[in-house]
């Protein structure tokens, strides 16, 4: 098997037609599918199959398609980094962001930081929900994504950011006065929240749980403008991180209130592919994001004043 052979084949899977992939590649279609044929006689599989609409990929094919790009992903990584050895750090570079998550605190200042230190890597940000950002992490496609959650999953490593802690958010007009609440305290307070599958939905339903408590959600809400604005409107309150919360609590007539007895905490982790190395740009941009996390823990610390016992 040679790489020729899977870039032709993932060509032809992503095209879904043996002709056109043939006027892509520049290559007759003849020897493309003598190219194919060649393939499926090393696997032992049939790869494609065949239809009025073009080819589709078998469960086989799928398989080999899902490695393919991996394997293909990995050897241009090695072109590059063998290219820029002992040379300035160029290359692109994909990090994920998951919005209504400290994440949002990173992204101008690893713009910032990347692009005064390593001016030659073309950072691509992308903010999406953690499910999507992790499936394509899983899939080779992104280099790292910053959200929430810590627990290994299967092809997936969780590097520790911070902890960060969680904080109601309500408008003034509920009365809510005090700079810490309890869990207890917030049993008739209507909740805007994420749905139950969503990170910090299930850190705060964990949270209610230690208190034999089910929080009383009143909307289910994953946009972070939305959120703000209905929080603002007085539809009800929610429950964010701290380092979101500040955000959302300065933009409108709200406040904020550190969430005690119990203190609930959600991890931020940068977010990896336990399979797959990262390039020595991806690893150059990890090693920012570490650095600009551990001062984004420090401020969110010093400002919340979090150091205190927990209640």
């Amino acid at each position: 098997m040679n790489l020729r052979r899977l870039k032709y084949f993932v060509k032809i899977v992503d095209i879904g037609s043996l002709t056109q992939a043939a006027e892509v590649l520049h290559i007759a279609q003849p020897a493309l599918s003598q190219q194919l044929i060649t393939l499926e006689d090393e696997f032992q599989q049939q790869l494609l199959v065949r239809t009025k609409r073009g080819v589709t990929a078998t469960e086989a094919g799928a398989t080999l398609y899902r490695h393919a790009q991996l394997i293909l992903r990995q050897y241009e990584q090695a072109q590059a980094d063998v290219k820029s050895a002992g040379q300035t750090l160029s290359g692109q570079v994909s990090v994920g962001l998951a919005p209504g998550t400290g994440a949002s605190a990173l992204s101008l200042p690893l713009l910032r930081t990347v692009r005064a230190r390593h001016p030659d890597i073309l950072l691509y940000i992308n903010e999406n929900f953690g499910t999507t950002l992790s499936e394509l992490i899983m899939n080779g496609r992104m280099d790292m994504a910053v959200l929430y959650g810590d627990k290994p999953v299967h092809g997936l490593s969780f590097q520790l950011l911070m902890n960060e802690e969680l904080f109601l958010v309500a408008p003034r007009s509920m009365g809510i006065t005090q700079e810490q609440i309890a869990v207890t305290e917030l049993r008739d307070v209507p909740l805007l929240l994420p749905r139950p599958y969503n990170y910090l939905r299930k850190y705060v339903d964990e949270g209610f749980a230690r208190v034999q408590m089910i929080p009383k959600v009143v909307a289910e809400i994953e946009s972070a403008s939305t959120l703000s604005a209905a929080v603002s409107a007085g539809i009800g309150a929610t429950i964010l991180p701290d380092s979101t919360a500040r955000v959302v609590a300065a933009a409108g007539d709200v406040v904020q209130c550190r969430i005690v007895s119990p203190v609930i905490k959600i991890p931020l982790s940068v977010c990896l592919s336990d399979h797959l190395p990262l390039s020595e740009p991806a690893a150059a941009v990890k090693d920012i994001l570490l650095e600009l996390a551990g001062d984004l823990a420090l401020d969110v610390r010093f400002e919340s004043g979090a150091d205190s016992a927990d209640t």
